[in-house]
């Protein structure tokens, strides 16, 4: 599998494009099989399809482990990890925690105190009867995917935990903006929420995203996402033309 984003540049790997292409290959009869291996720019993942009606209905994807070594992300930083790190990113300052599925991933926690304090800055801080909601992810979403210190830029993922093991999170990614749904971004919260204690390891965790939900499972050999596939439409594409 290859993809590419909507600026051109191709990313290393997709989770949710990875269980489209797996329903694609099984719904049109070219690998009738459960089980399948897909190989990607980041290594090959282990998929394992849910059947309804002789279609995919949905599929849980091996991700691999999820990576904190700064060198791994890539991220400049100090240290074995960034984990909470205080950092000042377009004139404001975030704790961020990062993470690598395969691609950069930095991640930020939302919490009512720092709503309060304004750390997101003036212009962009959310309200707190709006939260996650309201925030400017357009003008900080580009502020993270080109600072310095991801020298191959960066996914930023916003969060805001819920409840136990459910969160919420909205996610700009490098090439492409906001986008409705991710998930190796959604692997990445989960394991960024883990290292920080905000959920228990090896359990199943909700991620909601604006797409839909995606059920993140976090254990130290790897990271499992399951998530929904539905077709919803079918065209064709003549690459042939001038």
């Amino acid at each position: 599998m290859r993809m590419f984003n909507a600026d051109g540049s191709e990313g290393r790997m997709c989770g949710n494009a990875i269980r489209c292409v797996a329903k694609y290959l099984y719904d049109n009869g070219m690998v009738r099989k459960a089980d399948m291996k897909i190989d990607t720019m980041s290594g090959v993942r282990e998929l394992r399809l849910t059947i309804a009606n002789g279609e995919v209905a949905s599929v849980r994807v091996n991700m691999g482990r999820a990576r904190f070594e700064p060198s791994e992300i890539p991220v400049l930083a100090q240290g074995d990890s960034v984990i909470s790190k205080p950092v000042i990113i377009g004139g404001a300052e975030y704790a961020i925690t990062c993470v690598s599925m395969g691609n950069p991933h930095a991640v930020v926690f939302i919490k009512g105190a720092d709503i309060a304090a304004g750390a997101y800055g003036e212009a962009n801080c959310p309200t707190r009867s709006g939260g996650l909601d309201t925030l400017d992810l357009r003008a900080i979403g580009p502020l993270f995917e080109h600072d310095a210190m991801f020298p191959d830029r960066v996914n930023a993922e916003f969060v805001e935990v819920l409840g136990q093991n459910s969160l919420k999170a909205r996610v700009w990614e490098r090439g492409s903006g906001e986008t409705q749904a991710c998930g190796t971004g959604a692997c990445a919260v989960v394991a960024a929420a883990v290292a920080n204690g905000l959920c228990g390891i090896g359990a199943d965790v909700s991620v909601r995203l604006p797409g839909g939900e995606l059920i993140i499972n976090y254990t130290d050999e790897a990271v499992y996402m399951t998530g929904d596939c539905v077709r919803v439409f079918e065209g064709a594409v003549d690459i042939g033309g001038s």
